[in-house]
């Protein structure tokens, strides 16, 4: 309760910033909703009154926060990423050795995967053909290619020719389809690593060669 003794301007302020205080946390409880329902049931299969009804408002106050859709895609995407703990960049980026950094960041990345894989299978293969194409830049996708980028840094290759294979071979270790695929054929996550971190490595050598 605010001190009776305070003036009149500082408890509007104290009002005000109670009132913006249970607006964040409307929209957090919102976020976190739609987060839940597209890990659980897919992106096309959330509708808006199942978010309100699991955030325990009503449906205009869902719309009042997030005008459309994508809006609310990306706020959801960005909490996804911050409450699974998605790798970042920066901790590989202290690695010099490219080898070491690869097999550090593919171990980083498959363990997410695994310990994420119904949500980001409902969430990545839950595509909508007749959905608009999005105005805004998918966060997961940047996320995604600063973490390539990283990978990338530092090879060397015998050849000019062997340096587009060896992005496409990276590229390829990085996505969740190449992790799904090898671990559901019997890998391990330490195996998957391995084995694309050995490809990656001969590419750069010039033990593996792809010749036109």
């Amino acid at each position: 309760m605010p001190d009776q003794s305070t003036t009149p301007s500082s408890r509007r302020a104290y009002r005000l910033g109670r009132r913006l205080e249970s607006v964040d946390e409307t929209r957090r409880r919102i976020t976190a909703a739609a987060f839940e329902l597209h890990a659980t049931v897919g992106p096309s299969r959330t509708t808006i009154r199942a978010i309100a009804a699991r955030a325990g408002v009503q449906r205009h106050t869902v719309y009042a926060h997030f005008p459309d859709l994508e809006t609310l895609y990306v706020a959801c995407t960005e909490h996804g990423m911050r409450v699974t703990g998605m790798p970042v960049a920066e901790p590989w980026a202290a690695i010099s050795d490219p080898a070491t950094r690869l097999r550090h960041g593919l171990s980083e990345v498959f363990a997410w995967y695994r310990t994420n894989e119904l949500m980001l299978r409902n969430v990545l293969y839950d595509i909508d053909p007749t959905a608009p194409p999005p105005t805004q830049p998918d966060l997961f996708e940047i996320r995604m290619g600063t973490l390539f980028d990283t990978l990338t840094g530092g090879w060397t290759v015998t050849t000019p020719e062997d340096r587009p294979t060896l992005l496409a071979v990276l590229a390829h270790a990085l996505v969740f389809e190449t992790w799904r695929s090898l671990t559901a054929g019997g890998l391990t996550d330490e195996q998957a690593v391995y084995l694309l971190a050995s490809i990656v490595e001969g590419v750069a050598t010039g033990r593996i060669a792809i010749r036109g």
